[in-house]
């Protein structure tokens, strides 16, 4: 649930929503998006050619698909931030050292985007992708990045998304949430222990300037080769390592 505009523009809005169903549903007609948005067809497809006009959408037949426009944006918006230029080469090392899954997440509007990731050559495969936006709570990467903003934050983002269940492991508790938080910011790391994918572990560490964290970096792998002192040790101290050298890089 998002914050509502002060003075919205109806036009934009409806644009918006078309735009976000098109993501959910992968592709639809006009007809389908009316329905479901509640709008007439003639106003969906107005929305609907301006948009593959400016080439946000392209038409397959008779239905309509998001189109690379936005894959276009993404990369720009990305490749200005230092974070990404910085972690990019030391996160495929890492990668490359771990056979393991690195992840790069920042936080915008409350919700962790992932902006990079690196594929050791036994990193498992699952249906997540560059630009996906996840929940802080249950991730390891969120919960490292959560960790060092101020209460205040945290409990705006909480009132904001709300702490969904994805497993039986999922923190949806704001007490033990705010308690597992201290825990992080104590040790410098934080663990995703099969919290938001059944038989997934994950270690974070977040990145620092100045005391906050711009975003977060992480190890990933199956809990079969995440063992315990791999997990609990080894990772962690692999990730702190790189995080030192991203943020001396950020800093010089």
């Amino acid at each position: 649930m998002g914050h509502k505009a002060k003075y919205p523009v109806k036009a934009t809005e409806t644009t918006l929503e078309i735009i976000d169903l098109l993501q959910e549903f992968d592709r639809a007609g006009v007809t389908e998006i009316a329905t479901e948005l509640d709008l007439a067809p003639s106003a969906v497809h107005k929305h609907l050619s301006t948009l593959q006009e400016h080439r946000y959408v392209v038409k397959d037949r008779s239905e309509y698909r998001l189109g690379l426009r936005f894959f276009e944006l993404g990369g720009y918006t990305r490749h200005r931030m230092e974070r990404y230029n910085a972690a990019k080469p030391e996160l495929k090392s890492l990668a490359e050292e771990t056979g393991e899954k690195t992840n790069l997440l920042v936080e915008e509007h409350g919700l962790g985007i992932y902006i990079y990731r690196s594929m050791g050559n036994e990193a498992i495969q699952i249906n997540t992708y560059t630009g996906e936006s996840v929940y802080l709570h249950n991730t390891a990467l969120g919960k490292a990045i959560l960790s060092y903003l101020p209460e205040e934050r945290v409990e705006a983002i909480v009132d904001r998304h709300g702490l969904p269940s994805a497993t039986e492991r999922t923190i949806t508790d704001v007490d033990e949430l705010f308690e597992t938080l201290a825990e992080i910011r104590d040790r410098g790391f934080a663990f995703d222990d099969e919290e938001r994918i059944n038989g997934l572990r994950c270690v974070a560490v977040p990145l620092l300037d100045d005391g906050k964290a711009i975003g977060a970096i992480s190890v990933s792998g199956p809990r079969s080769r995440m063992t315990d002192e791999r997990f609990r040790e080894e990772i962690p101290n692999k990730l702190s390592q790189k995080a030192n050298l991203i943020e001396l890089d950020l800093s010089y």
